[in-house]
């Protein structure tokens, strides 16, 4: 426990290092809740367009972070011989990896207030729904999205990361449920995008917010991706 309490702290001091890698990844997701949210894009049961965009922006400030951030910088320590080094410390995979993602977590909260604060300061949004319930899925997605991106630093190049996170960024963006409802989509595509875990953390958020209520299917499909990704994140991640 306290391997795993030190290496968390270090992970928040690189981190916040880090600051201007920081600072962009915050932007795309404000730029666009800004922009679509002065352009009033939203399906038209939301009588408010922020209704529906501060969730997807938020899962896109996950995202953003989780799975892109730290995958690149943990592929780049590992392609510099920084894990092989920690690798003969008493710090084991498992603690390693359970550091990130607590780093991933205090970063995202920053996003989610400076989100929060642009919907509520910009477009009147106010809280409603289940706030607890609504916290409880972000650190889900968070812990999701970080385990993904461990997953592909742990077993990719250097190179190859930074390539295959940002594929997969532009593709959940657009087609994960994020821009635009999964069940919105065309035919295949509305059915491959709800399984998505974008398209299910995008969901449940939308719907915790808006109602209160818990939408069983896609917490239980982010779960899924979640636990998965961490499993075999800690079983595949080679340290060199």
């Amino acid at each position: 426990m306290s391997a795993l309490i030190a290496q968390t702290r270090m992970e928040i001091r690189l981190t916040m290092r880090r600051f201007e890698a920081v600072l962009i990844t915050m932007v795309v997701p404000v730029i666009l809740l800004i922009f679509l949210g002065l352009i009033g894009l939203a399906p038209e049961e939301y009588s408010r367009p922020v209704d529906f965009l501060l969730p997807s922006m938020l899962v896109l400030a996950v995202m953003s972070t989780g799975l892109v951030g730290l995958s690149i910088r943990t592929a780049y320590e590992r392609s510099y011989g920084v894990l092989k080094r920690l690798g003969s410390t008493p710090l084991s995979r498992g603690n390693l990896l359970l550091a990130k993602i607590n780093s991933v977590i205090l970063v995202t909260l920053i996003q989610i207030v400076v989100l929060i604060g642009i919907a509520a300061l910009g477009f009147g949004w106010r809280p409603e729904g289940n706030l607890l319930l609504a916290g409880i899925v972000l650190v889900i997605g968070t812990a999701t999205f970080a385990g993904l991106g461990l997953l592909l630093a742990g077993i990719l190049r250097a190179e190859t990361t930074l390539a295959a996170a940002n594929t997969i960024y532009i593709f959940l963006l657009l087609f994960g449920g994020i821009i635009w409802p999964a069940e919105r989509l065309p035919g295949a595509v509305s059915v491959v995008s709800s399984l998505l875990p974008s398209s299910a953390f995008a969901t449940a958020l939308r719907d915790i917010l808006s109602t209160g209520e818990a939408p069983v299917t896609p917490i239980i499909i982010l779960s899924v991706w979640g636990i998965a990704g961490i499993l075999i994140a800690s079983r595949t991640f080679r340290w060199e």
